[in-house]
């Protein structure tokens, strides 16, 4: 058949080929059409490196059940005030063309937000800024002076104890000499991370807590209603955060324990049951 020699081949292409109107093509093609999903390439030695990363989290909670739940992750992500406007897909209906313009700063205006999340709650978000308010680029010294002066005091509301572990991805500000330092003082021979103890793998979203869930959740939630300032941004986020229950991050990290094994039952390759809700 046309469209299994040619599946990428629109129905307006096939219908040319085929001598048939668009609209006949459609009418009697029980075919769906499917979008492309977006990953992230590896490399070749990344796939023996993700396998070893899963192996060994998979060996530390098969002796402890309650190890998924005592783990805390950590990331940060930019989020601009300004939606961005497919113009393909965005349509206004009218009698008259209205000549609607959508305007976009060319430099739109965004803050930094770091967070840590585990089954037991979020310690956030902390914006990391100047002293003018101004969304800054995430260095060492930033990295460590939140560590110390936020992420500590916050994380003594917590029960932490000898088995807990902090993730942290392989970003050269996470893994400087000083930022290190400053987290396994935190979390001796505990920590998850590029240089760290158990080493993190490079090109791993979809096994980032943050990558499936925490960014695309608040970014879905804290501009459902179009904040217009940046300090209706934060307090957004704010607001969002605090409204994620403990059952929602049970569920996220049980998540992350299947696609650990997902991930291990693929050799390293991309996870296609989750990628595609099979």
């Amino acid at each position: 058949m046309a469209f299994e020699r040619s599946p990428r081949r629109s129905a307006v292409r096939q219908a040319t080929t085929l001598g048939m109107t668009p609209r006949s093509v459609r009418r009697i093609l029980h075919y769906h059409q499917y979008k492309i999903q977006i990953v992230q390439a590896l490399n070749t030695r990344d796939y023996g490196a993700r396998v070893r990363f899963c192996q060994e989290m998979l060996g530390l909670i098969g002796g402890d059940e309650d190890l998924v739940n005592n783990i805390w992750t950590s990331d940060e992500a930019h989020f601009h005030i300004s939606g961005s406007v497919n113009k393909q897909n965005f349509r206004y209906w009218s009698q008259a063309n209205p000549r609607a313009l959508h305007e976009k700063p060319l430099y739109s205006q965004k803050v930094t937000v770091w967070c840590v999340m585990s089954a037991s709650g979020i310690i956030g978000p902390y914006f990391i800024e100047n002293e003018a308010g101004n969304a800054v680029t995430v260095n060492a010294d930033r990295y460590v002076e939140m560590l110390q002066n936020f992420f500590t005091p916050q994380l003594a509301r917590f029960l932490v104890n000898e088995n807990t572990l902090f993730q942290q991805d392989g970003a050269a500000s996470h893994t400087a000499r000083m930022s290190m330092k400053a987290v396994n003082a935190l979390f001796p021979n505990r920590v998850v991370s590029g240089n760290g103890d158990i080493t993190w793998p490079p090109r791993s979203p979809n096994l980032n807590p943050y990558d499936y869930f925490l960014w695309g959740y608040l970014k879905t939630e804290v501009f459902e209603t179009k904040p217009r300032t940046i300090a209706d941004l934060k307090q957004r986020f704010q607001d969002e955060v605090a409204a994620i229950t403990v059952e929602m991050l049970r569920e996220v990290m049980n998540s992350f324990r299947s696609r650990l094994e997902e991930c291990v039952r693929r050799n390293g390759s991309h996870i296609e049951g989750v990628i595609f809700k099979t």
